[in-house]
């Protein structure tokens, strides 16, 4: 499974971006798409999640201001960033918790279940 994350760049201070992440491969079922981020020097945090069954949850620093949504025909992920701060700064991850269906030497097929990572996008947010 990989996941393909895009839609990063350069914008000011109170302007809008928005993430795209992709899945593709062996998959059964997408069961949560998350988006994380990290700055040099600390730790990835969770931004904002989506589970297959429509839970959401947000960070309280980006709640009322990012919207996550997830098109689970394509097995895409979307993060709308609107009024973006320059502490919005940072690499962005998407995640995914995978189903997939492996075949087994016996004929039969086994489920899988794993989580991956896109390669990151960055934002910048100037002040």
């Amino acid at each position: 499974v990989q996941l393909q994350a895009s839609g990063g760049g350069l914008v000011q201070s109170g302007g809008s971006l928005r993430l795209s992440c992709v899945a593709s491969g062996n998959i059964y079922s997408v069961n949560s798409m998350s988006w994380y981020r990290q700055v040099p020097g600390s730790n990835r945090e969770l931004v904002a999640s989506a589970a297959e069954d429509g839970a959401i949850n947000y960070a309280a620093s980006v709640k009322g201001r990012f919207t996550i949504s997830r098109d689970n025909i394509k097995d895409t992920v979307y993060l709308q960033m609107n009024s973006l701060k320059p502490e919005d700064t940072a690499v962005y991850y998407c995640h995914a918790h995978v189903t997939s269906l492996l075949d087994t030497s016996l004929g039969d097929q086994t489920v899988w279940e794993s989580d991956y990572w896109g390669q990151g996008t960055e934002v910048t947010v100037s002040s």
